[in-house]
């Protein structure tokens, strides 16, 4: 495996474990494609630089941004994502770097990124730890550099899956330091019936 900033502080093992072992068969938000919303973004032109898939599980998204020749980084804390991620790379003959650590733990990266992609990640976060995610993020980023976010809506009904995201509680996080271009309803895919869901996209601007 590729050599990795040092992942500890991060949250509980137990957690971790609990993710970890979701791979051991197909979770449902790993649909072996990227999702359409960054699709699209990555078709229109919007990547931009270094690219950093945060909680890439199994790395669509930095295998996405490298097709299309991208700088490309994916970190998740399942090693057994990574591993899946890896070989996915080398099937492909793209060139990703893939690596265990803790999005929380985005402060002490000791890198910064032109382009962050969220697909799933925030939405799995409670309040103190968004809180400690955008601020890793603001050191993990440059100056104009921009954030696509896609998550749960609280427009999707029942209680089921993570954690329903409010618009009011994404721009609360980014009050501070950013600026948020947009915020639009957009369908999230799933391995599960139904296929999709309500989520929410956001592109935001690193001030």
């Amino acid at each position: 495996m590729a050599s990795q900033p040092d992942p500890s502080g991060g949250r509980p093992t137990r957690q971790a474990d609990d993710f970890n072992a979701s791979y051991a068969g197909k979770p449902p938000w790993d649909i072996g494609r990227p999702q359409p919303a960054f699709l699209a973004l990555a078709d229109a032109g919007a990547l931009q630089g270094r690219v950093l898939d945060a909680g890439c599980g199994t790395g669509e998204h930095a295998l996405m941004a490298s097709a299309r020749g991208f700088d490309a980084t994916g970190i998740d804390f399942a090693p057994a994502a990574i591993e899946i991620a890896e070989q996915k790379a080398r099937d492909r003959g793209l060139e990703v770097r893939f690596l265990v650590f803790d999005a929380l733990e985005l402060g002490r990266f000791g890198e910064r990124f032109d382009t962050v992609l969220d697909c799933g990640l925030f939405h799995g976060f409670e309040d103190d730890d968004r809180a400690r995610y955008v601020a890793g993020l603001s050191a993990a980023t440059m100056t104009g550099a921009r954030y696509h976010l896609l998550c749960f809506s609280d427009r999707e009904p029942g209680g089921w899956g993570p954690r329903r995201v409010t618009r009011t509680e994404i721009e609360s996080s980014f009050a501070n330091g950013w600026e948020i271009e947009s915020i639009e309803p957009m369908a999230f895919q799933t391995n599960l019936d139904p296929s999709e869901v309500q989520g929410w996209y956001a592109a935001v601007r690193r001030a």
